[in-house]
């Protein structure tokens, strides 16, 4: 059924008053169910899941990905398993729509985890408690909240911004519920099937899982005398190199650098594919070039000139060259240099997001005599709660900061302006084109307030996080809050069900960053060594933590070659985001993931390459609309891309639970 909505002109010359008494008339349910306890439990468990899938893929690729559209699914299917029992009967649209808005506002949650937080902890070496990563976490994400629904009626209710992403839940949602039912569960059954698939996989190139049945539950430790269990290698290349030890000469190097060391390597990850096809050829193509030129050019010459080097660390450990070690010795900073001019260069060239934003701050238009002020007042979130939440939970924020980081409260308080201010413009950026510049808005912040203190780490990491998850939590929501408006959902129960998304994310991922991202070990201690690992690049809090460094140490530290690699990278930047937008956005290399490839394993962006490029190609081969082919992988492409990234994220995130309970 298609969806009612204003015309143009109407949006245009009709008062906010008249839009909203259309509005309660012509597309609110009232009388419909939205928040109950199965939408809001459901959603909290299915929250906690992909969030914790969403933190795994953040780990390898820094990257968020959006959780809107698989919640949709899922649900959908879920409760169409169970609609002939008490429990699934009469789920109804509203239900599946704050069901996904809960999922979304969770997934979300690990923003700070895979950036600003986790880069704090590598620039000071302190790990943060996880009562005190959830409590500042909760705080500046229901700031968020508070701050956006002002914006709501500005930018949805008046101006009718559409908010691609969420417009497209809307469409889903309403396909599902009130048009074709069995396409959705054929998106639903290419979900399920794929998970499942990509699970089977990875569950045999386990070692944790493959212990658990073969030598607790099968026992062939004891029958057969195995001493390892066998698992399928996850990176494919293992077997070469079995072959050929014993022949040196048959190990590939480069300038005399065995290419293990720069880790070009070849692995089995699904969720690398499913990503690279969520992502597209354009990105992927950017990052693969960029891990190229990295490690297959510049860092066998930097290792041959001797700036990259093995050393002995404080603890007497000599560290031998490795991927790792190419980042943070060199690389780092010419990715940081391309990733930080790339997106401001986009940013800033984009001046109505600004004008928008100072479009917000202006007062409103009188109420035309004999209209309603305010038609919504019994539906809408109260705006007393906006006016009085925003300034309590912003001194909250500031407080916590500053008990749990040190931050001075000079510089918290001077950071809220700042803060509101760039979370309007992502919030107007994300209405228009579901693009979030949450990095390069940060980084605003990062750089502000770190001209004003540079000897405290946390002076710069810690406001610029709360500008990310501030303008993170309000541009999803509103994001969120789309559909809903679309399907006639009330405003108020959304709002409750994006806190209950921020409280299910929070509590599942932060326990899942400890057991990932910082094992404890034989003797029960935790080190940020293992912060960054081959398995979890971090590349996004490798970025911020370059930005930290420089604005600590300045450049003076560097190697000369580093820092004409920034000169050169930054150059490289500014003229590949003028030639995109000269080309309107057909230039084909992407500045900023170029530079994320920078600091992503190599064997991460070709596996991304790959799964990219099938996807680009099955489109290409343009079979017809309404078949089976397009509707499996052009239609069905996002699906199947979470049901690659499920697959490997939960069994991955599994694999590390035995290992961690298994002695």
């Amino acid at each position: 059924m298609a969806l009612k909505s204003m015309s143009e002109e109407e949006v245009r010359s009709w008062s906010r008053a008249r839009k909203d008494r259309w509005w309660r008339d012509n597309i609110y349910r009232g009388d419909m169910a939205q928040l109950t306890l199965r939408s809001a439990a459901t959603g909290f468990i299915l929250g906690g899941l992909l969030s914790a899938t969403a933190l795994y893929i953040g780990g390898k690729t820094g990257i968020s990905i959006g959780v809107g559209l698989t919640s949709v699914l899922m649900t959908f299917a879920l409760f169409r398993l169970l609609e002939k029992t008490p429990l699934g009967r009469n789920f109804t649209l509203l239900e599946n729509n704050c069901t996904q808005s809960i999922a979304t506002a969770a997934g979300y949650m690990i923003t700070p985890l895979i950036s600003s937080m986790a880069a704090y902890m590598l620039v000071t070496g302190k790990i943060v408690p996880w009562w005190q990563m959830i409590v500042w976490n909760v705080v500046i994400s229901i700031l968020g909240v508070l701050v956006a629904f002002p914006m709501k009626r500005r930018f949805i209710n008046d101006e009718q911004l559409p908010f691609p992403e969420g417009r497209a839940c809307g469409v889903v949602i309403d396909a599902l519920y009130t048009g074709n039912a069995a396409r959705g569960m054929f998106k639903a059954r290419l979900l399920a099937i794929t998970t499942a698939i990509t699970g089977f996989v990875h569950f045999i190139a386990s070692d944790g899982w493959m212990k658990l049945i073969q030598f607790k539950i099968l026992r062939l430790d004891r029958v057969l005398g195995l001493k390892e269990p066998w698992h399928l290698m996850e990176r494919l290349d293992t077997y070469y190199y079995q072959f050929a030890a014993q022949s040196p000469g048959w190990i590939p190097r480069i300038l005399g650098t065995d290419i293990r060391q720069l880790g070009l390597r070849l692995t089995l990850d699904g969720a690398m594919l499913g990503v690279g096809g969520l992502m597209g050829i354009r990105v992927a193509t950017s990052c693969l070039l960029g891990a190229i030129i990295n490690f297959a050019v510049l860092a066998p010459i930097m290792i041959q000139r001797g700036d990259i080097k093995s050393y002995t660390n404080a603890a007497g450990t000599v560290v031998q060259i490795s991927r790792p070690e190419i980042v943070n010795q060199w690389s780092l900073w010419w990715g940081v240099a391309m990733m930080v001019v790339g997106s401001l260069v986009s940013l800033f060239a984009k001046p109505d997001l600004f004008k928008a934003a100072v479009a917000v701050f202006r007062p409103k238009p009188k109420v035309p005599a004999g209209e309603e002020a305010d038609v919504l007042k019994d539906i809408e979130l109260p705006l007393w709660m906006s006016y009085v939440g925003v300034p309590l939970f912003g001194f909250l924020g500031v407080w916590v900061s500053h008990a749990f980081f040190g931050v001075p409260w000079l510089l918290g308080f001077l950071s809220l302006p700042l803060i509101v201010v760039l979370t309007v413009i992502c919030t107007n950026s994300m209405a228009l084109t579901s693009w979030t510049p949450t990095g390069s808005l940060a980084k605003i912040t990062q750089f502000t307030m770190g001209a004003i203190d540079r000897s405290n780490p946390a002076s710069n990491l810690i406001p610029a996080g709360m500008t990310a998850e501030v303008a993170s939590n309000a541009a999803n929501l509103l994001s969120d809050i789309k559909p809903g408006y679309m399907l006639g959902a009330k405003p108020r129960q959304q709002a409750i069900g994006h806190v209950i998304g921020i409280i299910a994310g929070a509590v599942a991922a932060t326990p899942l960053f400890f057991l990932l991202f910082l094992p404890a070990n034989k003797a029960g201690v935790r080190s940020t060594e293992t912060l960054v690992t081959d398995q979890f690049a971090m590349p996004a809090a490798l970025q911020w933590k370059g930005v930290a460094d420089l604005i600590a140490r300045g450049v003076s530290n560097l190697a000369p070659s580093a820092i004409l690699s920034m000169v050169v990278a930054a150059l490289a930047a500014l003229v590949f985001e003028i030639l995109r937008i000269r080309t309107k956005g057909r230039f084909p290399i992407s500045s900023v993931s170029m530079g994320l490839g920078v600091v992503l394993p190599p064997e991460a962006t070709f596996t991304m390459w790959v799964g990219a490029f099938f996807f680009w190609w099955k489109e290409r081969q343009k079979p017809a609309v309404g078949s089976r082919a397009h509707e499996t992988w052009v239609e069905g492409c996002e699906p199947i891309c979470a049901g690659l990234i499920s697959g490997a994220a939960l069994i991955g995130i599994g694999n590390a639970l035995v290992n961690v309970l298994l002695p």
